[in-house]
């Protein structure tokens, strides 16, 4: 049996969890898949995150991944690291590096179970900045110097692959070879403030193309997350990664007041599961809630069914369709065999769904003070869609 058989009808815990501790951001990323800036007052304080993650310890969850706004801002941030760590929950956070002093670095350093993604949206200032927002170039690499130079090896570079950066993927890995670090690149998701940028910044078709080639022959060094399975139609050579979307099968997102939705992508109320503060908790969410049990039920693969590429892709990405207006059954928006385009080109105008909660900063552009330097103009991070297949083994499940 294939591996993607075991988990296409779900499991007894993720094996990759997104956790939004907080939506309060220094930046604000023009494609800010939840669309962060202003912390929500209703977020899950520090007893309610510690009973979660009590919880995940229960049931097994390997690890989580800690994404915002920017996680690190929220004052309990380190002590619930180490309360993770402490009770047996790896942790992988997300940052623009706002807060990776030389000190932290080396916190990080020598800290176990721990693993820190640094986010990167160009391989120069210009490009990067364009994104991100003035001065967020300088931030993110300064933390990877700290890091470095703390002897932190293998932390994580995050790109998500755009239209202006698509040609600069050397460029992205020579960057992290400079700095002893692993290069990820992820899909840009018309999801959050990404939708409303998603036309501009997703790559073309001919970059699809170079970015499979690409994947190719670099593959084995970079991380991927799983984002380019829709991609494996372009080649006999498939991508790495579950070639399946996890959705509530494997994968799932909390956010900053413990609504769990199916995927991290996906912050609408139509993939809405339920709440962590409701009667038992996260686990009852994952095991109970109808929608996961629709998720992980047979799926119709619709038109794309016929399509002699549809073992290769399974249809694309969820949140990508669903966010552009396309039926869930429907073909990926991106889809390499042009059936995307077509089926984007019935779709009224105005009509696709909006990204739910909107806690973007009232203006785009917020002076922050990053504690080496003089006040810059920055934008948000993102959860970081990590592998679902990181860190496992079937033998851990049986």
């Amino acid at each position: 049996m294939k591996l993607v058989d075991h988990f296409q009808h779900g499991l007894d815990a993720p094996i990759c969890l997104t956790w939004e501790l907080t939506y309060a951001c220094n930046l604000s990323c023009v494609h800010c898949l939840s669309s962060s800036g202003r912390r929500d007052p209703r977020e899950l304080d520090t007893a309610e995150c510690k009973a979660v993650i009590d919880e995940l310890q229960r049931m097994q969850v390997f690890y989580v991944n800690i994404g915002g706004g920017e996680p690190t801002v929220r004052p309990d941030f380190w002590e619930l690291v180490e309360y993770a760590t402490a009770h047996q929950v790896g942790v992988k956070f997300s940052t623009n590096g706002v807060k990776i002093t030389p000190e932290r670095a080396g916190w990080l350093a020598a800290s176990d179970y721990v693993d820190v993604q640094i986010s990167l949206d160009g391989a120069t200032p210009e490009v990067n900045d364009a994104v991100r927002g003035p001065g967020s170039f300088r931030t993110a690499t300064t933390a990877m110097r700290n890091l470095a130079d703390a002897g932190f090896r293998d932390f994580k570079i995050s790109v998500v692959v755009t239209r202006q950066n698509a040609g600069q993927l050397d460029d992205f890995a020579a960057i992290a070879k400079e700095y002893g670090a692993q290069l990820r690149i992820t899909r840009l998701r018309p999801s959050g403030r990404g939708a409303d940028v998603w036309d501009e910044l997703h790559p073309t078709a001919g970059q699809q193309r170079e970015l499979y080639d690409w994947l190719v022959a670099h593959g084995e060094q970079v991380l991927t997350g799983d984002s380019f399975f829709h991609l494996n139609a372009l080649g006999s050579t498939p991508l790495p990664g579950l070639n399946l979307c996890g959705a509530g099968r494997v994968v799932c997102l909390i956010d900053p007041i413990g609504d769990v939705y199916a995927c991290p992508f996906a912050i609408h109320e139509e993939f809405l599961a339920g709440n962590v503060r409701s009667p038992g908790g996260f686990a009852q969410v994952w095991r109970g809630s109808p929608l996961f049990e629709k998720l992980r039920g047979p799926q119709s693969g619709g038109a794309c069914a016929s399509c002699s590429a549809f073992d290769s892709c399974r249809g694309g990405c969820m949140a990508a369709k669903f966010f552009t207006g396309l039926p869930l059954d429907g073909p990926d928006p991106e889809c390499v065999q042009g059936h995307g385009e077509a089926a984007l080109a019935t779709v009224g105008a105005g009509s696709a769904p909006r990204p739910s909660g909107d806690h973007s900063h009232r203006t785009r552009a917020v002076p922050v003070r990053i504690g080496w330097g003089a006040p810059v103009t920055t934008p948000p991070d993102r959860a970081c869609d990590a592998s679902p297949l990181a860190g496992f083994r079937l033998s851990d499940r049986e």
